[in-house]
């Protein structure tokens, strides 16, 4: 496609429908129209796979589906099948289906450092439930959060830290501080300097970069020596570092953790996990103050059950993490090479782990800019190619990847151009791509 004729005018006005219905235009900030270049954002008649169809009928090969939750591709036969024998069967009732006992003996044996596990529908009450249940068990009132690590919750303990803290009370972001990755003696400062105060340490387990040596094992012995609750947000981790998760990996054992978006392949499920002694405080069989963990009216759907435990089982016969590695070490070679071809090499640069890659898109300083992010997501979705990052799904296949790194060295070849006059402004065709949390609009 020329990225000068590449047109959606069907999109366009159904975000200008979205938007006059739906706060933003869309239910996750992440899927905004202002993440991506000004008329050129598509809105989606259905995928299969690893493609995607907008609404003015152009196909797509998607990356980061679903926010990282479909990491199987789209309409997975497998999991479908799973999930139309359920709804056949109902899918919610006045009392726990035999299926919550099922898919919680898949998932402990799946992941097996965890005792217990409590299913929910999104990632956020997962993890506030694991903050609520670390600040009763340790009765203790702050929550230390990786500052590097940039979205934990839609709950106030962590959005009252972003740029976007309106309406949250400065007396509660008060209560979370944080800590950087990779700095024990930072981190070790921070406990001493609130001695008795913080009730848990919350991160990703792995991020863009692997942990260094020893990190999560020293993080697992300062959490012990100063009495708080160890949580990984295994939300992202969760199935793509391994079937148990970063902790499966690293072989480091948190008290607390918390999986979502792989989980479900799409369907809503997340789960929190952990030791039987924190977790059991959340149930019946206690002495204690009884904690309000988690009680979600549609926590337990059994069809959303049965797609976890399809996931989980498709994931473990079919060696799913190995695939993704593989695809991904495929793809971050072929764009890196395109882009050093291009001499964009600098520029252009593919970071993270295989099955978890993003991008960055550097300016002629080589400093993050979301001007050029604009022009190389332009050229992408000319191309044919819907990659706000380069997470890749089970679905891709060699052709997939070729034809990603056609397009990536096609657009390499403009940015090149701006590059070189220093300004990417005549590229873009509209206001630039913005981040996601920012104060104003």
């Amino acid at each position: 496609m020329d990225t000068e004729e590449f047109r959606l005018p069907r999109s366009q006005r159904a975000n200008e429908r979205l938007h006059a219905m739906i706060p933003g235009g869309a239910h996750t900030y992440a899927k905004g129209d202002d993440q991506y270049p000004e008329n050129l954002a598509p809105v989606i008649s259905h995928g299969h796979g690893a493609h995607v169809w907008d609404i003015d009928g152009n196909r797509y090969i998607e990356y980061g589906s679903g926010l990282r939750s479909v990491s199987l591709g789209h309409a997975h036969p497998r999991v479908l099948e799973a999930v139309r024998r359920e709804l056949d069967r109902g899918t919610n009732f006045v009392r726990p289906s035999i299926v919550e006992a099922e898919a919680a003996e898949r998932f402990l044996a799946t992941v097996p450092t965890a005792d217990m596990v409590k299913f929910a529908k999104n990632g956020s009450d997962a993890t506030t439930a694991a903050v609520r249940l670390a600040r009763a068990v340790t009765g203790r009132p702050r929550v230390a959060i990786c500052a590097d690590h940039p979205f934990f919750s839609v709950d106030d303990w962590f959005i009252g830290t972003t740029p976007m803290s309106a309406g949250i009370p400065a007396a509660t972001t008060e209560l979370t501080v944080a800590f950087p990755y990779g700095d024990l003696a930072a981190t070790e400062e921070l406990l001493t300097r609130y001695r008795d105060e913080v009730a848990c340490l919350i991160l990703e387990p792995a991020g863009h970069t692997e942990p260094p040596p020893g990190y999560l094992q020293g993080l697992r012995e300062l959490a012990d020596r100063h009495g708080c609750v160890l949580i990984f947000d295994e939300m992202i981790t969760g199935f793509r570092w391994s079937e148990a998760g970063a902790q499966g990996l690293y072989g480091v054992v948190p008290d607390l953790s918390t999986f979502g978006k792989a989980l479900g392949n799409g369907f809503a499920v997340s789960a929190l996990a952990g030791r039987r002694e924190l977790m059991e405080r959340g149930g019946l069989r206690h002495s204690g103050d009884r904690v309000f963990l988690l009680s979600t009216t549609h926590g337990a759907e059994t069809h959303s059950l049965a797609a976890a435990m399809a996931v989980q089982t498709t994931y473990a016969e079919e060696g799913v993490t190995a695939r993704l590695h593989a695809i991904g070490e495929r793809l971050a070679a072929g764009v890196r090479d395109a882009a050093a071809g291009m001499g964009v090499g600098d520029h252009i640069v593919v970071r993270g782990r295989a099955s978890n890659l993003v991008f960055a898109t550097l300016d002629e300083n080589r400093q993050p800019s979301q001007r050029y992010r604009t022009l190389f997501l332009r050229g992408l979705l000319a191309g044919g190619v819907l990659a706000p990052s380069f997470v890749v799904s089970s679905a891709l296949d060699d052709a997939d990847v070729d034809r990603t790194v056609e397009a990536v060295a096609q657009v390499c070849a403009v940015y090149r151009k701006a590059l070189d006059v220093g300004d990417p402004t005549p590229w873009l065709a509209g206001r630039p791509v913005k981040p996601v949390f920012r104060r104003l609009v």
